[in-house]
């Protein structure tokens, strides 16, 4: 009896350290380099991860949200995979810098060119993306994440608050208050394009000063000299007369 006791709460107990010793499998996931104010712009990783121990990720969509439509979405070129951006018409126009915006992007998708993101090994996928809502507390993206043997896995379960983790959560982006370097960095489109081009009227305004300037300068030169000519031609004019 002691025996079978033994043996049963050691196979439990291995069972336990088992378990324990299963690592989690990592998902695809979104951070931000820095901050992500309400507002602002922020340039965001998609960081993903292969799970697979015979094959290798070669594709990956990621699905933007429609409550939380983002007008400008920018890739970075990433070695070894191309990248697509899809974007979709507005049933409500979104205004950026005083101008009205009627489509949004909805998916970027990275296509591997050659090997992908190989076993033991995680890719990140960079964007730009903004203005970013005022109205939330972050952005939930879904994340569909292809390998070379036709397996796909669908990271698109959004997380509920006071509940477990789900077993393939979507990316979700935390965003930060807004502040006004926030405000300053998305106005500071509108505000370069402007500066560019005050810039350029002053250029075109001194050069047309300069050009007007060495006008006046040769009209006066030219009239010196007709004048110096038509003194000297007097001057000619009356010794012929007194010769004669």
């Amino acid at each position: 009896m002691k025996a079978s006791r033994v043996s049963v709460v050691g196979g439990v107990a291995a069972s336990a350290v088992l378990l324990l010793s299963v690592p989690a499998f990592a998902h695809v996931s979104v951070s931000a380099e820095g901050e992500a104010a309400k507002g602002g712009y922020a340039t965001v990783n998609f960081k993903v991860p292969n799970e697979m121990d015979d094959a290798s990720t070669n594709k990956l969509e990621i699905s933007f949200p429609e409550d939380h439509p983002l007008a400008s979405v920018m890739t970075s070129p990433v070695p070894g995979w191309t990248a697509k951006v899809t974007k979709t018409k507005l049933d409500k126009p979104l205004e950026m810098h005083g101008e009205k915006i009627d489509e949004a992007v909805s998916k970027v998708t990275w296509t591997a060119d050659g090997k992908g993101v190989q076993p033991g090994s995680f890719q990140k996928f960079p964007l730009s993306i903004g203005a970013l809502p005022e109205d939330a507390d972050e952005l939930v993206f879904k994340a569909v994440q292809t390998y070379d043997n036709k397996e796909v896995v669908r990271w698109i379960e959004p997380q509920q608050k006071g509940q477990e983790e789900p077993e393939h959560p979507a990316p979700a982006l935390a965003l930060t208050a807004a502040s006004d370097e926030g405000h300053d960095a998305a106005a500071s489109h509108d505000d370069d394009a402007k500066e560019d081009a005050k810039s350029d009227d002053e250029s075109e305004s001194a050069a047309s000063a300069d050009s007007s300037d060495t006008t006046a300068r040769v009209l006066g030169v030219v009239g010196i000299v007709v004048g110096v000519a038509g003194v000297a031609f007097g001057v000619l004019a009356g010794r012929r007369r007194a010769n004669s």
